[in-house]
């Protein structure tokens, strides 16, 4: 199937400082572009990789699961781990969810996470019935796009397929399990205002994440989607430092990159 335009992987080779983006559910890595060359602009290696089923249409989505979108961001993240020294996990959404489990699971390979509205629990009453509901439905309205700034538009689906949601849950629960495993430093970003993932998911990663050094900033212009909202030169920038804190040699590709 036909990406769809602008829903393309993307990596740019930089310093020894790498960092993996992960989208979010039924998104693409188009969610991620602007804050990705801004870290390479920064003089940073950085990847992202398109999830299985995401950039084409819902009704692909429909026959992957969770394992898919992990293997995919795993794959990438041991691809950057090869050519740089330190590599960071930066995620929106469900890619909370897997940069949560690429940390637990890769420890010393990831260096620092920083989480964006990140996605790690179910808030819909109605989700106890997606075991039985998906062999129903095919598909619920969207979650896509849920953003502030006019004229900023996310390339998702407008369609939710019930069988990657119900994986989706499946998800969440071996997150939640794994969450005291997390002890890289965190910078958590999240939207007062978010209409598709609730302040609860964030402060279950707070509550369970066993990391002692962490950063909570609040995106208060905008939704959920908010690397491409009003908030998002804010995200860029307090990720970059917090890169540069923890990684003296990305202040250094900087030098050179301007250079």
């Amino acid at each position: 199937m036909p990406l769809l335009p602008g829903a393309e992987p993307y990596r740019r080779r930089g310093g020894p400082v790498g960092v993996l983006l992960v989208h979010g559910f039924t998104g693409s890595p188009q969610s991620m572009r602007p804050w990705a060359e801004h870290l390479a602009d920064a003089g940073l290696t950085v990847s992202v990789p398109r999830l299985p089923g995401h950039g084409t249409r819902w009704q692909d989505l429909q026959l992957t699961r969770w394992e898919d979108w992990y293997a995919e961001a795993e794959r990438a993240l041991l691809e950057l781990a090869a050519e740089c020294e330190k590599v960071f996990v930066f995620a929106l959404s469900m890619g909370g969810s897997l940069a949560l489990r690429l940390a637990a699971e890769h420890g010393d390979l990831v260096a620092g996470l920083a989480l964006v509205n990140p996605s790690v629990r179910s808030d819909n009453p109605a989700s106890v019935l997606l075991p039985v509901l998906r062999h129903l439905v095919p598909s619920l309205p969207g979650i896509a796009n849920d953003i502030a700034k006019p004229g900023s538009v996310e390339l998702g689906y407008d369609r939710v397929p019930l069988h990657a949601a119900w994986s989706l849950s499946r998800l969440w629960k071996t997150v939640q399990a794994g969450m005291g495993k997390v002890v890289q430093p965190v910078l958590l970003l999240h939207s007062p205002q978010d209409h598709v993932v609730s302040a609860g998911n964030s402060a279950l990663v707070l509550a369970r994440i066993s990391s002692t050094d962490v950063t909570e900033l609040l995106l208060e212009r905008s939704y959920h989607v908010a690397t491409l909202d009003h908030d998002a030169g804010l995200i860029f920038e307090a990720s970059l430092d917090f890169v540069r804190r923890l990684a003296p040699a990305a202040a250094v590709d900087a030098e050179n990159h301007s250079g």
